[in-house]
């Protein structure tokens, strides 16, 4: 069966056919976020839906095969308010880096605990439901105000729906029972809005007409949970990081929805065949923003520069990649990001290594956190960085496994929508095969990644106290 996957992403929206396991074509649009001071990060939402059109109906063309299904992957918790009626958008979509909603989570701190014990979230305007609430009081009452998934599949088929795994990033889903909380929905102002069916992982929702015949819509899914399912982590303890605009470390934590004790957070993974998984989940919020901006300052001219510019070594020069606020497990949305220990002798090949190592030691700081996997397997644009893949190995004390396509989260899309077209398929038999395009072993000895993570923890701590590193 030929499915058609589209990854709509935050900097860019890929369409991918594939059949069996074989890609038969790939387009990619780019979508550029606004970002303005005050935290505001913002997309034109008619710019996503042009986007998912053109490379949704560029990557048929180039098929050439029938299209069996049509699935989607979503940014997770970017938002946007939109009149039902006519499916026009009233705001600009919210990007899930937007820190406008800091007063609405200011708020609501009495409460942070309850919220946290009802969805594994961390009270935090990552999450969609503080923006939700906040393009209510700033910017308008009319329409609904949802994620993007949900706009973007009523412009495709009509249907007002949601997978679990993408209103589980809300703060308004009771993690456990896999439903809209009232209470929740209270808290936030938002107990009268009309909200989105929740549907399954593997469900058709719909039909559309906009890539050629009417071709069913399913397999729905959240862009990061979509790579941790075709990557293969579908039992519990597995775990795949995403080196995109940001970082997201995931690991499969099977039927437990409790709240992570080492602070990350806790979502549903995918709800299939009648049951939910659920996953811990771990962002640093900018790696591949933070190249593009080493890239605005002229320390590099793009990403494919990072390893020829990259210094051996450091030099002792240490970063907090905590460009948007320092995510998990701190949850400080305060802190920006910091150099620590430049001297006069620093050059910008210092200065990039350093940035790479802090991503990485981010990566394995939330990997702590949990029970170590055996492996972790990496995807993303910026595992083409052999500086970045081996300072993860060395720095995390694990095997770094590359996924062995750029098409991730499209092709964990692919086994969704395999799911909801045939329900006699596993979940294994519906993954698209794979294995490793490198595998970066550590270098370093334990001992020198402890050191290293030592006082890397002391640089961020610094930047939470306001105090030096000694």
């Amino acid at each position: 069966m030929a499915i058609l996957a589209i990854d709509q992403g935050t900097s860019s929206t890929k369409a991918i056919v594939v059949e069996g396991d074989e890609v038969l074509a790939v387009a990619e649009r780019r979508v550029r976020p606004e970002y303005r001071p005050g935290g505001v990060v913002e997309q034109d939402p008619e710019a996503l839906w042009q986007s998912v059109l053109t490379s949704g109906r560029d990557a048929v063309a180039k098929a050439g095969a029938t299209i069996e299904a049509v699935s989607l992957a979503n940014q997770g918790e970017t938002v946007l308010a939109w009149d039902r009626s006519t499916g026009e958008p009233l705001t600009p979509a919210l990007v899930w880096q937007d820190r406008q909603s800091e007063p609405v989570c200011a708020g609501l701190t009495d409460h942070a605990d309850l919220i946290h014990e009802r969805t594994g979230l961390l009270l935090d305007p990552y999450f969609s439901a503080p923006k939700m609430t906040w393009l209510r009081r700033e910017v308008t009452r009319h329409g609904v105000v949802t994620t993007s998934d949900t706009w973007l599949v009523h412009r495709l088929t009509g249907e007002f729906v949601t997978d679990t795994s993408t209103a589980s990033r809300s703060l308004i889903l009771d993690l456990a029972r896999v439903d809209w909380d009232p209470e929740l929905l209270e808290l936030f102002g938002l107990g009268d809005e009309e909200l989105p069916t929740l549907v399954p992982s593997d469900a058709i929702v719909g039909t559309t007409s906009a890539f050629g015949g009417d071709i069913p819509v399913g397999g729905l899914i959240v862009d990061q949970q979509a790579a941790l399912l075709a990557e293969g982590c579908i039992q519990p303890g597995t775990a795949k990081c995403t080196y995109g605009t940001g970082a997201f470390l995931l690991a499969n934590r099977g039927s437990d929805p409790s709240p992570h004790p080492g602070g990350l957070a806790t979502s549903v993974a995918w709800t299939v065949r009648g049951d939910t998984t659920y996953c811990a989940d771990g962002q640093v919020y900018t790696a591949a923003s933070a190249v593009r901006w080493m890239s605005d300052l002229g320390l590099i001219d793009s990403a494919a520069e990072l390893d020829t510019i990259a210094a051996e070594d450091s030099g002792g020069v240490l970063c907090s990649p905590a460009f948007a606020g320092l995510a998990a497990p701190w949850w400080r949305s305060d802190v920006g990001a910091s150099l620590h220990g430049m001297s006069l002798s620093t050059g910008r090949g210092e200065i990039v290594r350093a940035v790479l190592e802090g991503i990485a030691a981010h990566v394995a700081e939330m990997i702590d956190l949990g029970d170590a996997p055996e492996r972790l397997r990496v995807d993303g644009g910026l595992t083409r960085s052999a500086t970045l893949m081996q300072a993860q190995a060395d720095l995390s004390q694990v095997p770094v496994d590359v996924f062995g396509s750029e098409h991730a989260t499209a092709l964990g899309a692919v086994a969704t929508a395999r799911l909801a077209l045939d329900d006699s398929l596993s979940l294994d038999d519906a993954l698209v095969g794979w294995s490793p395009a490198r595998t970066y072993e550590p270098r370093w000895t334990a001992a020198q990644a402890a050191g290293f993570r030592a006082r890397w923890r002391a640089a961020v701590e610094s930047g939470l106290t306001g105090k030096d590193v000694s």
